[in-house]
């Protein structure tokens, strides 16, 4: 069973996720999910340009689980910022998914291109929009997906609901550490994406004598690692056997000297994807 954070809301998150990014919309995404929920995982990460909540739909449907005991989570597209677009995009996120209510929302990329204060007002018009389906339980929690200080900040200030989640690169080697404390003392829970560093954490001798240590592998420290840093792992297989390596991190615990080495891990294997420099 996967412990869960209780938001401010008090919702309750699962601490260990499943994500889905570049797993092709059909039968392999439809297998690749029910398969992660067979296994134990209840949270499930997706977004509208994945490209697959149509195949997430269906394996939802065709899991053994309630849909109340899942946690579902999607991200607006980058194309859809502002409040009429973000209103149309969530339906259509819920009609592919073929769901009544999704349990996470998040905005994808913040708007960071071009002037500032056009910036700032499409960030707050999008987060409005987002408030709006909140306030009218389509969605159960409402967040974000790489935003730095600067631009949580005018939302924090001009909306009336504070964001509950943000997801961003977070690993060994990249801890974002001022974002990370900006959450924290705005009692906004993390989540990592590529958790692994897309593999190549896998590589790392140093991870790999300390995983040796745990007999564990250099993928379940790096899970644990992130859980005991209090940020939810988002991990990504369609490989069953590695589904349930990824899961099997709670018989196990990083000692303090060894969790401030791998902290103290010098920048590499990061994704070079930066908030105000993306032209996608």
């Amino acid at each position: 069973m996967i412990d869960n954070y209780k938001l401010e809301n008090g919702v309750n998150v699962p601490i260990l996720g499943y994500g889905t990014w570049q797993i092709q919309n059909g039968e392999e995404v439809v297998q690749a999910v029910k398969q992660a929920i067979e296994v134990g995982y209840r949270h499930i990460d997706t977004a509208g340009v994945y490209g697959n909540e149509e195949g997430i739909g269906t394996a939802i449907k065709e899991s053994k689980v309630k849909r109340e005991e899942l946690f579902i989570a999607s991200k607006l597209s980058n194309d859809y910022r502002g409040y009429e677009t973000t209103i149309k995009a969530f339906e259509e996120t819920l009609e592919k998914l073929g769901l009544d209510y999704l349990d996470l929302y998040l905005i994808h990329w913040p708007a960071a291109r071009g002037k500032k204060e056009e910036c700032e007002k499409i960030n707050i018009e999008t987060w409005r929009a987002f408030e709006y389906l909140y306030k009218k339980g389509k969605i159960k929690a409402i967040g974000v997906s790489n935003f730095l200080a600067h631009h949580l900040k005018p939302i924090i200030e001009n909306c009336e609901i504070k964001p509950m989640i943000n997801q961003i690169e977070y690993h060994p080697g990249q801890m974002q550490k001022d974002i990370v404390e900006y959450c924290i003392n705005n009692n906004i829970i993390l989540e990592a994406w590529s958790p692994l560093g897309t593999g190549k954490m896998l590589e790392n001798i140093k991870l790999q004598e300390i995983a040796k240590k745990y007999n564990k592998s250099v993928a379940q420290l790096c899970i644990k690692w992130c859980i005991q840093n209090k940020v939810i792992p988002i991990t990504k297989t369609i490989n069953k056997n590695r589904m349930l390596e990824n899961i099997k991190v709670f018989d196990f615990e990083i000692s303090k000297e060894d969790m401030q080495e791998i902290n103290n891990i010098p920048y590499f294997a990061g994704s070079g994807l930066h908030p105000d420099e993306i032209d996608f």
